[in-house]
């Protein structure tokens, strides 16, 4: 944890500590956001966006995200960088603090725009503090997603290394059990720690039935203690109980950073909600779900994506035979995580429930 010295009245305080489970996170930087892709709006059409009830001036507390915070100020969060774009005042949204005081204002060609409120200066009062910044979304809905699925080739979970039997004959394993495997690399520099998965089945397209990858649930992570053609381990973080037939693929780098910026695809979208994180059926706010669309789709982390469920097929009481509904908008997500054939996503708003099979696009402006 780092530690910034502060001016009294600008304090932080820690995040809330998650068991085992830390996500790599990326340092701020202080490049404008003009610098970034983002949706452009003129003052009037930003003005349109705004809510009537928008406060002229807003406390930053502990727990926010850049995302609350704009929903405060607009109908639509997505927007939010254009009510920092271009703002000497601050220059990366990302440096502000819980604290700190934003306050409504209008720069030099009327577009709405938020800013620090000025203080009186005082005498020096310097204190250390831990550096506990505002991030885009909130990280704690998010890391219990690198517990969650991963993608990998069905080649890939073949060819890994897999657990032939437990210590003293146990069915079954959890942390600290030493584990006997099988498969292991042994040329060159073999690794020494391990991600320990089980294949729970595909992803499938929900419209051609074409197999998109396998699903790598982890169980926990393994250590190798000795290396042979029959190696042993010792299970030092566990998820799930392990099971005689699990593999070990390498630790997947957990790169679900802080600081990414929300923003329209650039061109349309036609996805899919094909699996949602811990298998529930209806899904709310701040879930973890994935799509049948990646980066070979053109999506990229930031892209934030309206949600419409399915048309009902109802009876025509009046002509006879079936009609079906339009799509039903039911609520909007941002993609956090891509692969190549698949990507994952935060369901930022949920009007009514959200279903596997519902589909996504890009917002309309």
């Amino acid at each position: 944890m780092f530690s910034i010295a502060l001016l009294a009245g600008c304090a932080s305080r820690p995040a809330a500590p998650v068991d085992n489970v830390q996500p790599v996170i990326d340092p701020p930087t202080a490049q404008p956001l003009a610098a970034r892709a983002l949706p452009e709006l003129n003052a009037a059409d930003l003005d349109a966006h705004m809510r009537a009830d928008a406060p002229l001036r807003y406390v930053v507390k502990p727990g926010d995200t850049l995302w609350a915070i704009a929903g405060y100020y607009l109908r639509d969060p997505w927007y939010w960088p254009q009510l920092w774009d271009d703002n000497p005042d601050i220059a990366n949204p990302h440096l502000i603090y819980p604290g700190e005081v934003l306050i409504l204002t209008r720069s030099a060609d009327g577009q709405p725009m938020l800013a620090r409120a000025r203080t009186e200066r005082l005498s020096p009062h310097v204190r250390e503090q831990p550096l506990d910044n505002i991030a885009t979304i909130p990280l704690d809905a998010i890391r219990a997603f690198l517990t969650g699925p991963r993608l990998v080739s069905a080649k890939q979970i073949n060819a890994a290394p897999y657990v032939v039997s437990f210590v003293d004959e146990h069915l079954v394993g959890g942390k600290g059990t030493t584990v006997y495997i099988r498969d292991i690399d042994l040329d060159g520099a073999p690794t020494e720690s391990y991600s320990l998965v089980r294949d729970s089945g595909p992803y499938t397209d929900p419209v051609n039935g074409e197999i998109l990858g396998r699903q790598a649930v982890p169980v926990g992570e393994i250590d190798i203690d000795t290396f042979d053609t029959v190696s042993t381990g010792r299970i030092t973080r566990s998820y799930r109980e392990a099971l005689v037939g699990d593999r070990l693929l390498p630790l997947e780098q957990q790169d679900l950073v802080r600081h990414f910026y929300p923003h329209a695809p650039g061109a349309p979208v036609d996805g899919r909600i094909i699996s949602v994180y811990d298998g529930v059926a209806a899904v709310g706010q701040y879930q973890v779900v994935t799509l049948d669309v990646g980066e070979d789709d053109g999506i990229e982390r930031g892209h934030v994506l309206d949600i419409f469920e399915a048309g009902r097929v109802v009876r025509d009481p009046v002509k006879g035979g079936q009609v079906q509904l339009p799509p039903l908008q039911s609520g909007q997500l941002m993609v956090f995580k891509t692969d190549a054939r698949v990507s994952f996503a935060l369901i930022m708003r949920a009007q009514r429930a959200v279903h596997v099979g519902d589909t996504v696009a890009a917002p309309q402006a």
